[in-house]
């Protein structure tokens, strides 16, 4: 078990070369297990979106892949596009239109969207037909499995599952009691 316990804090870390929105001193940091052929993923988008907006500087927020193949047959693909943008610093604007057009996401469109994001399409084009960034995409795959991830979305807060079965107000609710604890932490006197 403790062997476990450890393998859920690796896959937990933030590491410098995760996708991330927000400043790494943060008191919260939101780690989401996406797929983005996944509709509620693609809902869970806009959350997160009205998420970082509300709490400002004292969320961050973390993407990781984790494309659900038997049910999403171009959701490995699409992951493989975005890291191919993130590896020309605009993983964001991809990330943004592939959950846009979650239901369109075949080889010729995610040129196009390769396009709109201004990507260099020579370099991308090139890393898609190699598949550069699989064992990158297979690594998330593996952490979240580690992490107990089974379907997406999936979230963490500071480390903790947050179930969101019933909604992404929860979601609020888990980030906002995460804030207060870590304020009243602060609070404390020293021992």
């Amino acid at each position: 078990m403790p062997e476990q316990l450890n393998s859920f804090a690796v896959a937990l870390t933030v590491h410098p070369d995760d996708h991330t929105l927000g400043p790494a001193s943060a008191p919260v940091t939101l780690i989401e297990y996406g797929d983005f052929e996944c509709p509620s993923c693609a809902q869970a988008c806009h959350a997160v979106d009205m998420l970082l907006a509300h709490f400002g500087e004292n969320l961050r927020f973390v993407f990781r892949h984790f494309p659900l193949r038997e049910v999403h047959p171009h959701a490995e693909m699409a992951a493989e596009a975005a890291e191919a943008a993130g590896a020309q610093n605009r993983f964001w604007e991809l990330h943004k239109l592939l959950f846009e057009n979650s239901l369109h996401l075949d080889a010729g469109s995610l040129n196009r969207y390769a396009e709109q994001a201004q990507l260099d399409l020579r370099r991308f084009d090139y890393e898609m037909g190699h598949h550069v960034y699989m064992a990158r995409i297979q690594e998330y795959i593996d952490g979240g499995a580690r992490s107990g991830v089974r379907s997406t979305p999936t979230f963490f807060v500071n480390g903790a599952v947050c179930d969101i079965s019933y909604g992404f107000d929860r979601l609020r609710t888990t980030i906002d009691a995460a804030i207060r604890a870590g304020e009243k932490h602060r609070d404390l006197p020293p021992e």
